[in-house]
């Protein structure tokens, strides 16, 4: 099965936010533990889209099954937010293929840095990000939870003299 990544449209709505639910009770996260928040996904086009990120959502048999927000920070970093992939289509490589696409989406907007956070009860995604070659910043408990802190230097392509 193959993921096939295209950007978010406003039809991607119900089912972004359905799939964040979905993916966040998976791991134990729930409505006012300090973490959980969902008020970004109304807003998509004013968070991400329109000061310069983006907002991709991945498809596997014509089903928005993963999803991930790129946020700009400032002018050369950007946070990497709402990476998911539903519980049923994980341990395929859409979260790593959805990751990949995100930071070069991100060399492509002219980013050098990409940040991001997870939690501690986010094994999968820890393990993810570590492989991908991110590194951890810090560590905050809010509330019961603990919260990791990471970052990633982008390298833009190389470019060839001629």
């Amino acid at each position: 099965m193959k993921l096939a990544i295209r950007r978010y449209r406003w039809s991607d709505l119900d089912t972004i936010l359905a799939l964040h639910r979905i993916c966040l009770a998976e791991v134990g996260l729930v409505p006012g533990d300090g973490v959980y928040y969902d008020d970004d996904f109304p807003r998509i086009q004013e968070i991400y889209l329109g000061p310069g990120g983006d907002f991709l959502v991945g498809e596997a048999d014509s089903r928005v099954v993963a999803m991930g927000g790129l946020k700009p920070v400032d002018t050369d970093t950007a946070e990497i937010c709402r990476l998911r992939v539903h519980p049923e289509f994980q341990r395929r490589g859409f979260g790593a293929a959805m990751l990949a696409a995100l930071e070069q989406r991100a060399v492509e907007l002219g980013f050098g840095s990409v940040r991001g956070d997870t939690t501690l009860n986010q094994q999968a995604a820890l393990g993810l990000y570590a492989r991908q070659g991110w590194r951890e910043l810090s560590r905050q408990r809010v509330g019961d939870l603990v919260v990791v802190y990471i970052e990633k230097r982008l390298v833009p392509p190389a470019v060839v003299e001629r």
